[in-house]
């Protein structure tokens, strides 16, 4: 199964198969449930990864209705919306500008609301507190040459987790659940002891396998006694 997998993530990589490149010539449509959005070539395509989807479904069932909910690069933004859709406040931030452009688009073509926030990370936050934040986070450790390529490659040093549990300590309030999807194609052990080194810690609270690929949700905790 491990070598089956293996060949998924060649043909589905965009910057592991050329063949791709035909595929991402123009935006493309994708859609949950009743939303639809339309991605760019250059911003994160839920079409062909299995991490949205998972997220999506697991949101399902949470209580959102009227809670501050933030997407912390959001890329096509189909997360935000559909927790708007449940009646959260709704907030999408992402370092990508043309993400943002057609996720703004996407907002008015469905009817639902939410404010977008051109950010790298938590930079251009003032310290809002959310009730929830969900991370679709870049873990393939390689340093990125673009802004599009950002939403694949952390850095070879996994730098955007570095700075990713730097800031985030400060937004993991008593009233905050964060959440972060994580594959077992990545280097897990690295990322749980990057986090320990800002006292945040990771539990896992979902798991689940898609075309011969574990995916994990973890529920993300300060451990930091100031927090």
């Amino acid at each position: 199964m491990g070598d089956f997998r293996n060949f998924l993530k060649k043909i589905t990589h965009p910057f592991l198969k050329k063949g791709l490149t035909y595929y991402y010539r123009k935006p493309r449509p994708y859609t949950y449930k009743s939303i639809t959005v339309t991605v760019h070539p250059d911003v994160f395509p839920p079409q062909l990864t299995l991490s949205t989807k998972i997220l999506l479904d697991f949101m399902t069932s949470l209580p959102l209705k009227t809670k501050t909910f933030l997407e912390l690069g959001c890329g096509s933004g189909i997360v935000a919306l559909y927790a708007r859709q449940k009646g959260a406040i709704v907030t999408a931030s992402d370092i990508n500008v043309t993400a943002l452009e057609y996720l703004k688009t996407a907002s008015e073509k469905n009817n639902l609301d939410i404010h977008c926030i051109n950010s790298n990370l938590f930079e251009a936050f003032s310290k809002k507190a959310f009730n929830y934040i969900f991370i679709n986070p870049p873990y393939y450790p390689k340093t990125p040459e673009n802004t599009k390529q950002k939403a694949w490659f952390c850095g070879s040093n996994f730098e955007y987790f570095e700075a990713l549990f730097k800031q985030l300590p400060p937004y993991l309030g008593k009233e905050n659940k964060t959440y972060m999807i994580l594959s077992e194609d990545c280097a897990i052990e690295n990322i749980k002891t990057i986090a320990l080194k800002y006292h945040v810690h990771l539990e896992l609270i979902h798991k689940e396998k898609k075309v011969g690929e574990e995916n994990y949700i973890y529920s993300i905790q300060s451990n930091s006694p100031n927090t």
